[in-house]
C-alpha cells in the first residue's frame, strides 16, 4: 500500500513553518483537492476544477498540554486550517476554521469513491454559498482525518458534530483494525486475507481512548457481532435490528424514570397539601387586615373631598359674584370719552364671566346647578341692557358728527377755492370707540348689522356733498376752449384743418378728481372694514401709496391703527361671507358718488371728445391697482368710469363715421375726399392723448373709421364707373401720403396702409390698362385672337386661317393692322400722355403713373413682337428696343 501522506513528517513540519505560531501543534496534515460544487448537489465541473490543498489539524500546546486538559476536563483551542502552495510550491495559509464552530461532516453521496465529503460550520457569514468540497487520495486517509476531528471533538470540545453519510459502525470497525502496534485482518467475500496498515501513535497522535467507541462498548459490540453470522450484505439488516433493541432499551429506560418519577410525585403532592393550609389561614389573616385599611382610606377621602368641595364652592361663588363697579357701568354709565376706558373693562368683564359659564371652562355638573343657571340669566340681561344702550349711543354719535361737519362749510371746496376732504378728526373721534366695537362684536355679534348701516348712511351724506362741491367749483376752474364736434365733416373744404386748442386742462381736472376721491376712497373703505370689525386684511399700509398716488394720510392719521385694539385678533383669513356682507355695506356707504365722477367724464366730452382718450388711460392705471377684496366698490366705480369713457368715446366715433358716410350723396367722384387728409390729422393727436397707454379703445376707433372711409370711397367711385379707378387711386395715394409717419409706428394703420397700396396699385393697373387698350385695341386685338387660335391651330397654319364675317390672320392682314396701328405711333403715345393727365387732380402723382404706362405698354407690345416673330418670321414690324427709344424720348 502507497504511504500516506498524514505518515509524512516533512509535510507537517512545513505546515508548521507556513503558521509561524509557535503555541500551536499540527496533530496531523494531509494533502487533498478542494472542488466546488452546487449547493446540496456534486459537479463535475468542481472536479475538472480541483485545486491542491493541505488540510492540517492543530491545537494549542504541546501533547502534554492536550493530554492534561483532557484529564482535568478544561478545553483547549483546536483548529483546521486550509493551506496552498504559493508559485514557489511553498505551502502559506489560506483558511482559517474553528472547530468548535464545526456543525456538520457530510461525505458526498455521488461520489462512488467515498473520498469526498464536506464540512459545515455554523459561523459562515453566507450560507446560502455551497461549501467547498474536499477529496482524499483514498479511503484509509480519508477515515484518518475524520476520526482524528472526530476525536478532538468529543474530547477537547466535549460534542460530536452531526455525521452524514458515513456509517459509525464501520468506522468503529476501521478505527480497531487500524489502532497503533496492533495488526488485524479483514475478510473479504473471497476469502482473501488483507494487512491493515499500521499507525505510529507518536505521528497520528490517536489512541484508543481516543476511539469514537469506548473499550467497554467495544467489547459488547464484538460479543454481539459474534452472535451474527453475517456476510457484508446483510449490514442494512443488521442496522435495522440495532435500532429496534435501541428503541426497546430505551424505552425500558422511560419506564423505569416514570416510577421514579411518581414517587417524587407522591411526596411533592403531600407538601402542598400542607401549604395549602398555611396559605388559607393567611389569607383570612390578609383579608381582616385589608378591611380595616379600607375603612381608614375611605374616611380619609372623605376628608380630602370635602376640602376640596369647599374650594371648589369658594371658586364658584366668586366667578357667580357680579362687582358694584361693572354692574354700575353695564347697567347705566355714561359712554363720555372719559369712562370709555371704565366701560370697556366692564366689557371685558362680562365678556370673560359669560364664558367661564360655559363649557369647557365650567364643569358640566355644574351647568345644571340652579345657582348657575340665575346667574347665566343675570349676566344675558346685563349684556342685553349694554348692548341696547351703546348701540343706540352710537348711531346718534355717527349722526351728531356728520351733521356737525355737514353745517360746517369751511369743510367743503367752496368758489375759487377746491378742498381736500380731510377726514382725520372725524376718524380719530371714531377710534374711541374701536376697542368698544369690538366687545359688541364678540357680546352679540349681530348688534353689528345696525350698527354698520346707521354709520354708512351718515358717512354716505358727507362723501357725496364733498365731491359734489369738489366736482362743481373743480369744472368751474377750469378753462378750456371747447373743440367743434366737425373732425371729418366736409363742409369746411378739403383743404382746411381744424383748429385743435390746448385741452389739456380738462383731462388733468378728471386725474385731479380720481387723484383726490380714490385714495379716500380706498381709505375709507378700508377703514369701514377694520373699524366695523369685518375679518379682511389691510387695504394699503399706513401712509401707503395708490396707483403710484401718496394716500394723503401721514403716520399721526393712521386709520389702520385699530387693527392694534386686540392684539389677539390676528386672523388673517376671510370668508366669501364676509367678503359679501362687506361689499353690500360699502355700497351703502359710498353709494351716489359715482354721480359726480359721471358729471366731470361727460363735461369734458363736451368740451373735448379726444379727451376720452386720456381719461380712459387714467382710469386703467388706477383701476389696475386695485387689488385687495375690501375695495370692492372702488373698483366697480372704476370700471363704471371706464365703461362711461368708451361709450362716450364710441359715440364720437359713430358720429364721424356718420360724417363720413353723408359724403356718399353730397361729394362727387372727383378729387381727394376732404376726410383722408382729416383723419390723419385725427390720428395724429388720438395718438398724443394715448400716451403709452393702452391701444385697444383707439385702435378699435381706427379700425371703424378706415372701413368706413374705404367702403364709402367704394360707393362714391361706383356713381361714376367713367372715372371711377382715377378717383380710388388718387384718394388711396393721399391716405398713404397723409399716414405715412404714423404707419411706421402704430401697427394697426400700417394694415391699413398697405390694404389701400394694394387698392392703389389694382386701381393704376385698370386706369393704364383702358387707356393702352383704348388707343391701340387692333394692335392688341389682333395679338389675342393669335393666342387664342394657337391653343388648337399649329403656329405654322395660323396665317392660313379664314374666318368668315372677320378680318383674317394672313400676312396681308398682319401688314394692314400694322399701318393703321403703328403709322403715327408717337402721336398715339402722346394721345395716351393726354388720356392719362385728362382727369388727374394730383399733379404729383403723374410722373409715376406716365412711368407705369409706358412700362405696361412696352411689356405687352414686347409680347406682340414674340408672337409675330414666332407665327409671321418673314415679316418685320418696329423692334422693342426702337419703341423704347421712342417711349424714352417722349
Amino acid at each position: 500500500m502507497a504511504k500516506s501522506s498524514a505518515d509524512d513528517g516533512d509535510l507537517r513540519r512545513a505546515c508548521e513553518a507556513a503558521i509561524e505560531d509557535t503555541k500551536q501543534k499540527i496533530v496531523m496534515a494531509l494533502r487533498v483537492a478542494k472542488g466546488h460544487g452546487i449547493l446540496g448537489k456534486s459537479s463535475k465541473l468542481g472536479r475538472q476544477m480541483a485545486k491542491p490543498r493541505v488540510l492540517a489539524l492543530s491545537i494549542v500546546g504541546d501533547d502534554v498540554v492536550f493530554a492534561a486538559a483532557k484529564s482535568k476536563g478544561q478545553r483547549t483551542s483546536a483548529f483546521l486550517r486550509v493551506l496552498k502552495y504559493s508559485t514557489g510550491g511553498v505551502l502559506e495559509p489560506a483558511k482559517l476554521y474553528k472547530l468548535k464552530h464545526l456543525s456538520k461532516v457530510e461525505v458526498v453521496a455521488n461520489d462512488p469513491s467515498g473520498c469526498t465529503f464536506t464540512l459545515g460550520f455554523d459561523n459562515l457569514r453566507s450560507q446560502s454559498v455551497a461549501p467547498p468540497q474536499w477529496t482524499m487520495r483514498n479511503i484509509d486517509d480519508r477515515n484518518r482525518l475524520l476520526l482524528c476531528i472526530l476525536n478532538i471533538c468529543k474530547d477537547v470540545l466535549g460534542r460530536l458534530p452531526k455525521v452524514v453519510g458515513i456509517d459509525v459502525v464501520e468506522m468503529a470497525l476501521w478505527a480497531k483494525e487500524n489502532t497503533p502496534s496492533v495488526p488485524a485482518q479483514n475478510k473479504v467475500r473471497d476469502g482473501g486475507p488483507v494487512a491493515s496498515s499500521v499507525v505510529r501513535e507518536t505521528e497520528l497522535k490517536v489512541n484508543v481512548e481516543k476511539e469514537l467507541v469506548s473499550q467497554a462498548e467495544e467489547e459488547d459490540m464484538e460479543a454481539l457481532l459474534g452472535t451474527y453470522v453475517m456476510g457484508i450484505g446483510e449490514a442494512e439488516e443488521f442496522s435495522e435490528r440495532l435500532k429496534r433493541e435501541l428503541q426497546a432499551l430505551e424505552a425500558a429506560n422511560v419506564m423505569q424514570g416514570l416510577e421514579a418519577a411518581t414517587s417524587v410525585v407522591e411526596d411533592m403532592d403531600e407538601w402542598l397539601s400542607i401549604f395549602n393550609v398555611k396559605l388559607r389561614h393567611m389569607r383570612e389573616d390578609i383579608a381582616s387586615v385589608i378591611q380595616i385599611e379600607t375603612r381608614n382610606n375611605n374616611l380619609e377621602m372623605q376628608s380630602v373631598n370635602n376640602k376640596s368641595l369647599i374650594e371648589e364652592l369658594d371658586k364658584l361663588l366668586e366667578r357667580l359674584r357680579v362687582p358694584s363697579e361693572y354692574a354700575a357701568s353695564l347697567t347705566g354709565g355714561s359712554f363720555d370719552e372719559a369712562r370709555m376706558l371704565q366701560n370697556v373693562e366692564a366689557c371685558e368683564w362680562l365678556t370673560s364671566a359669560l364664558r367661564g359659564l360655559e363649557a369647557p371652562n365650567l364643569d358640566p355638573s355644574y351647568a345644571n346647578m340652579r345657582a348657575v343657571k340665575e346667574k347665566r340669566a343675570d349676566l344675558e340681561k346685563l349684556k342685553s341692557t349694554f348692548v341696547r344702550r351703546a348701540s343706540e349711543f352710537l348711531r346718534n354719535y355717527f349722526a351728531s358728527l356728520v351733521d356737525f361737519m355737514i353745517s360746517d362749510k369751511s369743510y367743503f371746496s367752496q368758489r375759487g377755492q377746491l378742498k381736500r376732504p380731510d377726514h382725520a378728526d372725524l376718524r380719530y373721534k371714531c377710534r374711541t370707540y374701536a376697542r368698544l366695537l369690538q366687545h359688541l362684536k364678540s357680546l352679540d355679534k349681530n348688534c353689528l348689522g345696525p350698527l354698520r348701516k346707521a354709520y354708512c348712511s351718515s358717512l354716505n351724506l358727507l362723501l357725496r356733498r364733498e365731491a359734489r362741491e369738489f366736482a362743481n367749483e373743480l369744472r368751474a376752474s377750469t378753462k378750456a376752449s371747447r373743440n367743434p364736434n366737425v373732425w371729418l365733416e366736409s363742409s369746411s373744404g378739403s383743404g382746411q384743418n381744424v383748429t385743435a386748442t390746448d385741452t389739456s386742462t380738462v383731462s388733468d381736472a378728471y386725474a385731479k378728481m380720481l387723484t383726490i376721491f380714490i385714495p379716500l376712497l380706498v381709505d375709507e373703505s378700508s377703514f369701514f372694514a377694520h373699524f366695523m370689525c369685518f375679518e379682511v386684511p389691510t387695504l394699503v399700509p399706513p401712509g401707503g401709496v395708490v396707483n403710484g398716488n401718496k394716500t394723503g394720510y401721514d403716520d399721526d392719521d393712521d386709520d389702520l391703527g385699530i387693527m392694534d385694539i386686540d392684539e389677539n385678533d390676528n386672523k388673517s383669513g376671510k370668508t366669501s361671507a364676509e367678503l359679501e356682507a362687506l361689499n353690500k355695506s360699502l355700497k351703502d356707504l359710498l353709494d351716489g358718488i359715482q354721480e359726480d365722477f359721471y358729471a366731470v367724464v361727460d363735461w369734458a366730452y363736451k368740451i373735448d371728445p379726444l379727451r376720452c382718450i386720456s381719461m380712459h388711460g387714467i382710469t386703467e392705471r388706477y383701476l389696475s391697482g386695485q387689488k385687495a377684496d375690501a375695495a370692492g366698490f372702488v373698483r366697480d366705480l372704476l370700471r363704471d368710469l371706464e365703461s362711461r369713457i368708451s361709450m362716450q368715446f364710441n359715440r364720437f366715433v359713430d358720429e364721424a363715421c356718420h360724417q363720413i358716410e353723408r359724403n356718399e350723396k353730397n361729394v362727387r367722384s372727383s378729387g381727394v375726399l376732404s376726410y383722408i387728409p382729416r383723419f390723419a390729422t385725427l390720428a395724429t393727436r388720438m395718438e398724443q392723448y394715448i400716451q403709452g397707454q393702452s391701444r385697444d379703445l383707439v385702435d378699435q376707433a381706427y379700425t371703424k373709421f378706415v372701413s368706413i372711409m374705404f367702403a364709402t370711397l367704394e360707393k362714391i367711385a361706383q356713381t361714376e364707373p367713367k372715372n371711377a379707378d382715377t378717383f380710388l387711386f388718387e384718394n388711396y395715394a393721399a391716405f398713404q401720403n397723409s399716414l405715412y409717419d404714423l404707419a411706421n409706428i402704430v401697427p394697426t394703420l400700417a394694415k391699413f396702409y398697405h390694404q389701400a397700396s394694394e387698392a392703389y396699385e389694382q386701381a393704376c393697373t385698370r386706369h393704364i390698362s383702358m387707356i393702352i387698350y383704348y388707343q391701340f385695341e387692333r394692335l392688341f386685338q389682333f395679338a389675342r385672337r393669335i393666342e387664342d387660335l394657337m391653343f388648337t391651330v399649329p403656329p405654322e397654319e395660323v396665317p392660313l386661317i379664314q374666318i368668315p364675317f372677320q378680318l383674317g390672320l394672313s400676312k396681308m392682314d398682319l401688314r394692314k393692322m400694322l399701318k393703321s396701328s403703328l403709322s403715327g405711333v408717337d402721336k398715339s403715345i402722346a394721345t395716351m400722355y393726354k388720356k392719362l393727365h385728362k382727369n388727374l387732380t394730383s399733379e404729383e402723382l403723374l410722373p409715376s403713373l406716365w412711368d407705369k404706362c409706358k412700362k405696361e405698354f412696352l411689356d405687352k407690345y414686347e409680347s406682340f413682337a414674340q408672337l409675330v416673330a414666332r407665327i409671321y418670321p418673314t415679316e418685320t414690324i418696329p423692334s422693342v428696343a426702337e419703341m423704347r427709344d421712342l417711349l424714352a424720348s417722349m
